[in-house]
């Protein structure tokens, strides 16, 4: 059995790997650290020297970046990946790491709404660059989907996509993106789903708006 503890803030990028260990069901020691300073702190930097979640212990190894967690979960625990040489590999690939676009955008709002918390920090015209932008990611999705999952059936792609989506519709409202809503939905009915998530997280408001410059 391996011996796995995830370093993890609710509503942050380590959801998607806290949601694909209960995907897999593989146990998991879940360690919640607040989203402050502590993160700097010479404790975490030890795990995740650039001082940002999520950061996984596997097996006494400290592993960082949440597509890379993704790739080697998948590949030790044999489910929800696509191996080398499977034809969905390299789309698999790209939407596993199309999550980190995402959330790149969805970072950035969050830095402005949250992290930067008197008005005269904040920037309305970073603010609606960076929603339009995750307003464009969420276009490439809709347009992707023709069926229930991004590829044929459900995998961790769709694990690291629905995660980063659930962070940038604070931001940007899904609206008239009809098989985008219905694929959020179904991802977030799953049970795993459910398991994980819990716990104070980053947000405080269901959605942010754009304060006029």
């Amino acid at each position: 059995m391996a011996d796995i503890t995830l370093h993890h803030v609710p509503q942050s990028r380590s959801d998607r790997v806290l949601w694909l260990l209960r995907e897999l069901g593989v146990a998991v020691d879940v360690r919640i650290w607040p989203f402050d300073k502590s993160l700097r702190g010479r404790d975490f930097l030890a795990l995740n020297p650039a001082g940002r979640v999520p950061a996984l212990e596997l097996d006494g190894q400290a592993i960082w970046e949440s597509g890379a967690m993704i790739e080697l979960l998948c590949e030790r625990f044999g489910q929800l990946g696509r191996p080398p040489g499977d034809p969905e590999r390299a789309a698999w690939l790209i939407w596993v790491h199309f999550a980190e676009t995402l959330s790149q955008h969805a970072a950035a709002c969050t830095q402005q709404h949250v992290a930067l918390r008197e008005d005269w920090m904040r920037s309305p015209t970073v603010m609606k660059i960076e929603a339009a932008r995750i307003g464009k990611c969420f276009d490439a999705i809709e347009a992707r989907l023709s069926g229930d999952w991004l590829l044929t059936g459900f995998s961790a792609a769709d694990v690291a996509v629905a995660q980063a989506v659930d962070m940038g519709r604070r931001f940007h409202r899904i609206g008239a993106r009809p098989r985008m809503a219905a694929w959020l939905d179904r991802c977030q009915a799953r049970p795993a789903w459910a398991a994980s998530q819990g716990g104070v997280g980053v947000y405080t408001q269901e959605f942010y708006e754009v304060p006029d410059a």
